[in-house]
């Protein structure tokens, strides 16, 4: 794709940037073929190669956003499926991510819309603010008829039946190895999923040390600013980064352990995000340590025995499959402990989750979310294992089928206790 940025425009990293992607794009559109929105609404803009054309001429024109480039910007997941099919390697995660950042610096929005994503950022990151929010949720969901917004009504949707007490897991300490120490890693115990789901944190922990690793939850490490940074607010983005990682590079740590894929993405990310800062180095050096679970479980030698025969339905997040190219591993593990593994069809489509997209789109979440449990359900799988806890929420509210996150069946199957989920 031929552009004309000025050499004035160029001085700017992220133009730069954006500028490098667009020249990659040969405008061929295999992309349209495993883009989920393009499949839903069926318009072009709704696309990645319409979306390029639309930040193309935006960022080239060095002009603030306009309402439709902005309506079909936010429609997009980020599930970077885009990315996995693309011949000629096109980063729509880095072009997208300076557009909507563009966006959040020049245009605004109407006051309901700022006033949603303002609640929104001072509350998901927030471990203990969305506990009370989840609890003030329940308690109003019985009401939800009642309420005329469906973005607000999604949020009351999303409360579980059940809110897990604290875990003082989460708590910043050192759990030991059990026997020989084969490495020391930090466990990114994450935000949202601490008030979600207890349990995840909690069996990682333990199967991590029963297979010889020190897991340390750092002092000072939080939220990873996936949450605020696909919403273009880079300044709370990078503050959560720079936090993370200080904690992290403060200790030497074998690797970095992530079991919220969402996470993973945009932790394997640092580096790039502070490209230009002084913090490049050791942001570097946590992106290159940053491992998903099932990365780090795939290099250790354990053997493990399903207790009970179960056939088990993979469901591929994005962020693992199309963001961190991670495939085969989880499916492996699950399948070498003893699970019958399956996969649906279309695997490699977004269930809707895709961070805060459930709440800001609902209506598009909800077919995507709807396809994606007929496909599960059609396996006539006795669970579902995700690695992510918003595909796991999502999910889990559109079927009565047990969901668990892979470590928790993993856990299960070298010696630790059967899933809650499970019954």
């Amino acid at each position: 794709m031929q552009t004309s940025f000025t050499d004035e425009q160029l001085k700017d990293p992220g133009v730069a940037r954006a500028n490098e992607i667009l020249r990659s794009c040969v405008h061929c559109g295999f992309c349209t073929a495993t883009c989920p929105t393009y499949q839903v609404l069926g318009d072009e803009l709704d696309s990645p190669r319409g979306r390029i054309y639309l930040i193309k001429d935006m960022l080239e024109n060095d002009r603030p956003a306009d309402a439709k480039t902005v309506k079909h910007i936010d429609r997009c997941l980020s599930c970077l499926a885009c990315m996995t099919t693309c011949p000629s390697g096109v980063h729509y995660m880095h072009l997208v991510d300076h557009a909507r950042a563009h966006i959040e610096k020049t245009y605004k929005r109407p006051l309901f819309e700022r006033l949603l994503r303002n609640t929104l950022a001072m509350i998901l990151p927030y471990p203990g603010r969305f506990r009370l929010a989840l609890l003030g949720a329940k308690i109003a969901r019985p009401f939800k008829r009642l309420v005329p917004e469906a973005r607000l009504r999604a949020m009351l949707e999303m409360a579980p039946k059940r809110i897990p007490p604290v875990s003082r897991n989460d708590d910043p300490q050192t759990f030991g190895a059990q026997g020989e120490t084969k490495m020391r890693v930090a466990l990114m115990t994450g935000c949202a999923q601490k008030a979600l789901n207890t349990d995840i944190n909690d069996a990682t922990i333990r199967l991590l040390t029963r297979l010889g690793c020190e897991v340390v939850v750092a002092e000072g490490a939080g939220c990873c600013g996936a949450l605020v940074h696909h919403m273009g607010r880079e300044g709370e983005s990078h503050a959560f980064a720079e936090a993370n990682i200080k904690a992290w590079t403060a200790n030497d740590f074998d690797a970095v352990v992530i079991n919220t894929s969402g996470c993973g993405t945009t932790v394997k990310d640092y580096g790039h995000m502070f490209r230009n800062d002084p913090l490049s180095e050791k942001a570097a050096e946590v992106s290159a340590k940053a491992m998903d679970v099932s990365e780090l479980l795939s290099k250790l030698d354990f053997k493990a025995k399903a207790p009970e025969a179960l056939k088990v339905a993979y469901h591929a997040a994005c962020s693992l499959q199309h963001g961190q190219q991670i495939k085969s591993a989880p499916k492996s593990l699950l399948t070498n402990a003893g699970f019958e593994v399956v996969e649906p069809k279309d695997s490699h489509l977004c269930c809707g989750s895709a961070g805060t997209y459930n709440l800001m789109q609902p209506e598009i979440s909800n077919q995507l979310k709807s396809r994606k449990v007929a496909t599960l359900e059609a396996k006539e799988p006795d669970v579902i294992a995700a690695g992510n806890i918003g595909c796991m929420m999502q999910i889990g509210s559109g079927t009565a089928l047990p969901i668990v996150h892979t470590v928790e069946l993993l856990d299960w199957a070298t010696g630790g206790p059967r899933p809650q989920s499970l019954g």
